[in-house]
């Protein structure tokens, strides 16, 4: 297993474009591939964009961001678009990426890391707490998690 960091090696970012703009179809495809292509070079240490690579195949993904289209601007950094290849879930191969989100936001000095959902259980399962509702600019709401660094 092989967590690639797009802004550690720019040269997978092509790939990590395509690979959330399909996993996240939802999304329009221009946000991931401004988001990513501007991430490489970012003065900030947010954005950073995960890939998780399986016997040179790529099974998952996840960002680090500052907000995730969420009312609570106040709450940052937020880790996004968390996404394991069907056949490969039940493994806790999700937990990798969470893992390396959090490393890097401790590195970058911050003390909390937030995500929001609308998934009961999963998250909990690696110390996230709900902590409210936020509300999206499309008038949907989701599951506010926050995580204490230790």
């Amino acid at each position: 297993m092989k967590i690639i960091s797009v802004r550690e090696d720019p040269s997978y970012k092509t790939k990590a474009i395509a690979y959330f703009q399909d996993s996240w179809k939802s999304v329009l495809p221009i946000i991931y591939e401004d988001c990513i292509s501007h991430s490489t070079e970012s003065r900030n240490p947010l954005p950073q964009w995960y890939l998780l690579e399986k016997e040179g195949q790529i099974i998952g993904c996840a960002g680090l961001i500052t907000n995730d289209f969420i009312s609570r601007g106040d709450l940052y950094p937020w880790v996004c678009a968390v996404y394991i290849d069907e056949k490969h879930r039940g493994n806790a191969y999700g937990a990798l990426l969470l893992e390396k989100a959090k490393s890097d936001t401790k590195q970058a000095g911050f003390k909390y890391l937030y995500l929001c959902t609308e998934h009961i259980g999963y998250y909990e399962k690696y110390g996230f707490q709900y902590i409210a509702q936020g509300y999206h600019p499309w008038g949907e709401e989701s599951r506010i998690y926050e995580l204490e660094l230790e």
